[in-house]
This record gives C-alpha cells, sequence and structure tokens, in this order.
C-alpha cells in the first residue's frame, strides 16, 4: 500500500475536477487509505484569504502580483497542510497546484516560464505531485456547464479565447511529463470519467 503520496488534479475551468477529487477520494478512502482532500489557492485559513482577494471578478490584478498572491497562498499551504499530511504517511489530493500558475501566469499571462517554475519550486520548498490527473476539455463545450454554476469568478470570466489558450498551456504539460501527467477526457459522463482515473490510480500501485 502506498504512503504519502501527492495527487493533484487540473484542468480547464468547468473540466469537473472538484466533483472527481470527491470522488476519488472516497475511492482511496474505501481502499484503506488515509486521505486529505485540498485546493489552491486555500487549504488554510490565510491561504483561503488570499484566494477571495485573488479570484475577487471586480479585482484589477496585474501578472506580477497574482502570480505572488497565489505564491504565498502556496508556501501556507504546503507548510500546514501538505507537506505534514505526506510526512505523516497520507495521500493528498489537491485540487489544481503549481501546474496552474505555470500555465496561468507563465503560459497565457505571459511571466517567464523559468521564472515561474524557479518561484514554484521555492514556494512548494520543493515539494511535487508524484502524479497529476488533467482533467481535459474543449472551453468551447464546457461553456454551458461554467454557466450553469452561476457566479463566475475572475478567471472564469475571462473569455474563450483566454480557456482554449490555458488548455494549450496543460495539453503541453502533459506532453512534456508524460510519466506524471494522465490526461483524462473530461465531457464522458462523471462516472466514465472516475473510471477512467481509477485506472490510473490502479497502473499507479494504488
Amino acid at each position: 500500500m502506498k504512503k504519502g503520496c501527492f495527487i493533484t488534479m487540473e484542468g480547464v475551468d468547468g473540466s469537473g475536477k472538484t466533483t472527481q477529487l470527491q470522488l476519488t477520494a472516497r475511492y482511496l478512502l474505501d481502499r484503506g487509505y488515509e486521505v486529505v482532500t485540498t485546493r489552491e489557492p486555500g487549504g488554510t485559513k490565510l491561504a483561503e484569504r488570499i484566494r477571495n482577494v485573488v479570484l475577487d471578478a471586480d479585482a484589477a490584478v496585474n501578472p506580477r502580483t497574482e502570480a505572488l498572491l497565489y505564491l504565498a497562498a502556496r508556501a501556507e499551504h504546503v507548510e500546514k497542510v501538505i507537506r505534514p499530511a505526506l510526512e505523516a504517511g497520507k495521500i493528498l489530493l489537491c485540487d489544481r497546484f503549481a501546474d496552474s500558475t505555470l500555465v496561468y501566469q507563465g503560459f497565457v499571462r505571459g511571466i517567464e516560464i523559468a521564472k515561474v517554475q524557479d518561484l514554484c519550486k521555492f514556494a512548494a520548498d520543493n515539494v511535487q505531485p508524484e502524479l497529476t490527473i488533467l482533467l481535459d476539455a474543449a472551453p468551447e463545450a464546457l461553456l454551458q456547464r461554467r454557466a450553469d454554476r452561476g457566479v463566475q469568478d475572475r478567471f472564469e470570466q475571462e473569455g474563450l479565447d483566454f480557456q482554449k489558450k490555458v488548455r494549450e498551456g496543460f495539453l503541453l504539460l502533459a506532453n512534456a511529463e508524460p510519466a506524471r501527467v494522465k490526461k483524462v477526457h473530461a465531457l464522458q459522463p462523471a462516472e466514465a470519467v472516475q473510471e477512467d482515473i481509477r485506472k490510473i490510480l490502479v497502473e499507479a500501485g494504488f
């Protein structure tokens, strides 16, 4: 039985990360694992406050400020939640992590990728996921799903071209790190998506 494993879920807004993270946690719990679920930005009281600032639909935030806010939240999150869970031998499931920073603030917002990578390593104190599930779907196919959620945050309000570039960035990451980043077709019914995720987990030794 695996101990102390860090698993992240990534994807464009509306791809079903939160639902699949909950289903995956239930699956692992049923198999006898100790599981901690969390999200970024967030996971601690301070990081959740930063989340409220950075996702505020009415806030005008420049890319450098945006990146540094995310990184501050991550440093707190790693110190207070992620590292303790891993050291205790638990499975840590996180909705977004450093890959989102690389894609949103680096690839899409235009901050130098190498600089973003260095800052991510610093903020996370070199803690990195062992497995990343990328829920992939064409953004135009998710428009209705996002609309059905009602109130949207600052990123969800970005146009279709923005969301397409986000997807492009995630696919580049998946192609660059195929051993870690596993792509799952997110437009299937939730049960089918979860079945694909479970196959990946079995292959990974869970």
